[in-house]
């Protein structure tokens, strides 16, 4: 009898603890740039463009570390639409009243979506993770082409 009771109490100790754990982490609300136009419309503010690839080791580790950040988090989301894009995409893109896609039907490294050569027109070659910050005329006010830690980014943001 002492033994059903110590489980129902081990039990009900566990059931409590992961109650008393939050069900979903705080994320960055990423918008695809299909929704961007309308947001700016109805309501501008700053743009945060984060392009990476599949097989971009320090675009994991920003998405890994920076972006789970909870200051980073609570200032992307409060002040800013974040868009993120993988930038050998193969799917179309509509954008402000344009089509973007790759020409590409298959993905290969090195063969970028249209929309992404378009936002990087003044870029010789590019280099990931490359983040843009964008004004709310869409205007860039800074271009990073490198992996940028949790006070970097605090700092920028």
């Amino acid at each position: 009898m002492k033994l059903l009771q110590i489980g129902i109490l081990f039990i009900g100790l566990i059931s409590w603890e992961i109650k008393a754990q939050p069900l979903t982490k705080e994320a960055i609300n990423w918008i695809p740039f299909e929704q961007l136009s309308d947001s700016l419309e109805r309501n501008p503010k700053p743009v945060f463009l984060f392009f990476h690839t599949e097989w971009c080791s320090y675009c994991k580790k920003m998405q890994r570390e920076t972006f789970k950040d909870p200051k980073v988090i609570q200032k992307l989301n409060e002040h800013y639409y974040a868009v993120e894009m993988d930038a050998e995409s193969l799917d179309s893109i509509y954008f402000d009243g344009v089509l973007y896609t790759n020409p590409q039907t298959v993905k290969k490294t090195g063969q970028y979506h249209q929309l992404f050569r378009l936002l990087m027109q003044d870029s010789k070659k590019p280099t990931f993770p490359t983040s843009l910050f964008l004004d709310r005329d869409f205007k860039v006010t800074q271009r990073k082409f490198n992996y940028i830690s949790i006070k970097q980014m605090l700092n920028i943001l």
